[in-house]
């Protein structure tokens, strides 16, 4: 017990040092945004030591998860405080916060110990611990240090959030208040959406900041730039579609049919049209899910038929597309202009596809990608140094073997929700199945779309919550499993009897 205290007066020295210079530092700036955010995260303290009397100790943890989970919506827009390489934001001193707060838990009581045994998608969290450690080990070969521990930090914030949202959120109705916050808090991302479009003024966060007048029309919000903003409602879109569906109210029915039209035609205003695709591919799963059983076998009979006349009849075409993009011999590109997208995208998957073969499958290392595109590009990409499609990077980054991972936590994600989709449930629990299943299948085409997802924290977030309800809903079902497997023991005592 005394090796405990040492450790947690241990931390809570380290912390009050840590503490203590990003203070330092920050007033040191002079700057009033800066002195701004320090008063405020002091007012949040003060307004936390005033309920303490009032609330247990477990409800302040909550109101801290969800102060969180509302502070990662608002990015680096508002507040940034620079200290050195490393920038902090509002909800990356609350994750530090929530860091501290986690250890000292765990130093001083065994309740975590309780709540591991609650989690039931441990073999997901092992996973992404796994892919971590893949990470710090392929710091060894690459090429650029700093980029890998940059691209390592911010999957590790997002890997601990995860950790901790499984570990927090294992009720029904703490994961409809997580979904409720992610509402309620794309509205206000929306409202400044609609203020980029019609005022053509951006915040210092995006790259559209005092940038070309001609594309000062596209909405960025908190975003770096319009893509981003538009994958972000890809998922928005289908967590208000569900809501429409399901809810009973007419009034607040209403309201989610058209916040749900709101981040439709903003993504319409971003000009994404991955995002567009993904909105495509989410609506055509949520009528497969709203079929009837029987329709539904015949749905994927006839779609697969489709599927295989369209290929037979544009098999030319397609083929030919193939062939330009990624068979012909390079063209000669002149400076002077822009190189077409598709080229400058195909180029990109090509030299990450080179990247991959010579360092034999296992991946150039974390956050290289963009390194070698920059410094060694095999095939013009127009200066582009992003791989702008997820998938490409986690495998650039990090070999096959981790890519085709995570596609298949990904895929078990999806079968997973829609397996409980199946089970007579309330409306509130169709709406966060069908909400979720949808947005994950918009995600994964949409995610095309940014430059790089690693350092887009919604992503995170959104999987964050999928695992959470996953977990959840595994849990319920074992209960459930537990109580009919008691009930029938009991009926067949009371025949013995």
């Amino acid at each position: 017990m005394s090796l405990k205290r040492s450790a947690a007066g241990v931390l809570i020295w380290f912390a009050a040092l840590a503490a203590g210079y990003g203070l330092t530092q920050i007033l040191a700036q002079k700057s009033t945004k800066m002195i701004l955010f320090v008063f405020l995260m002091l007012s949040a303290f003060a307004v936390v030591l005033l309920l303490k009397p009032y609330l247990s100790y477990d409800k302040l943890k909550m109101s801290f998860i969800y102060l969180l989970i509302a502070a990662t919506f608002a990015n680096n827009a508002f507040f940034t405080v620079k200290l050195g390489f490393f920038s902090l934001f509002p909800y990356r001193v609350l994750l530090m916060i929530a860091a501290g707060l986690f250890l000292l838990e765990l130093i001083k009581s065994n309740h975590h110990l309780e709540q591991w045994k609650q989690v039931h998608v441990k073999g997901i969290l092992i996973f992404f611990s796994f892919w971590f450690c893949y990470g710090m080990i392929s710091l060894l070969w690459v090429k650029s240090v700093t980029n890998g521990i940059k691209y390592l930090s911010l999957m590790g914030m997002g890997i601990f959030f995860v950790f901790l949202i499984v570990m927090y959120v294992q009720k029904m109705k703490r994961l409809l208040a997580f979904y409720y916050i992610w509402m309620v808090m794309t509205i206000f991302l929306m409202v400044l959406g609609f203020y980029n479009h019609f005022t053509l003024n951006h915040l210092p966060s995006s790259t559209l900041y005092e940038g070309p007048h001609y594309k000062q029309h596209y909405p960025t919000s908190v975003f770096f730039n319009q893509n981003d903003f538009a994958t972000f409602l890809s998922i928005s879109f289908f967590l208000y579609l569900a809501y429409f569906k399901n809810i009973k109210n007419v009034f607040l029915k209403v309201i989610g049919f058209l916040l749900a039209l709101c981040s439709i035609y903003l993504i319409f205003l971003t000009g994404s049209r991955a995002s567009l695709l993904g909105i495509m591919a989410g609506l055509a799963l949520y009528v497969f899910l709203l079929l009837p059983h029987f329709f539904k076998k015949w749905a994927i009979i006839i779609g697969f038929a489709c599927f295989i006349s369209l290929a037979t009849l544009y098999a030319g075409k397609i083929s030919n597309i193939v062939y330009t993009l990624f068979l012909a011999p390079q063209a000669t590109h002149d400076f002077s202009e822009p190189l077409p997208s598709n080229i400058a995208r195909a180029n990109l998957l090509k030299n990450a596809g080179h990247y991959l073969l010579d360092t034999y499958g296992f991946g150039v290392g974390a956050g290289n990608v963009s390194y070698y595109l920059e410094h060694q590009p095999l095939f013009d990409t127009d200066q582009v140094v992003e791989v702008h499609n997820w998938l490409i990077e986690i495998m650039a980054n990090f070999g096959v073997i981790m890519m085709l991972s995570y596609l298949t936590m990904y895929i078990y994600l999806i079968i997973m929700l829609f397996r409980f989709h199946q089970r007579k449930l309330e409306r509130r629990y169709k709406l966060l199945l069908e909400g979720l299943i949808t947005a994950l299948v918009s995600f994964l085409v949409s995610s095309i779309s940014p430059s790089s997802v690693s350092n887009l924290y919604f992503h995170w977030v959104f999987l964050a919550l999928v695992i959470a309800t996953v977990n959840t809903f595994k849990a319920e079902g074992l209960e459930v499993s537990m109580l009919a497997r008691s009930g029938e023991k009991l009926k067949n005592r009371e025949k013995w009897l």
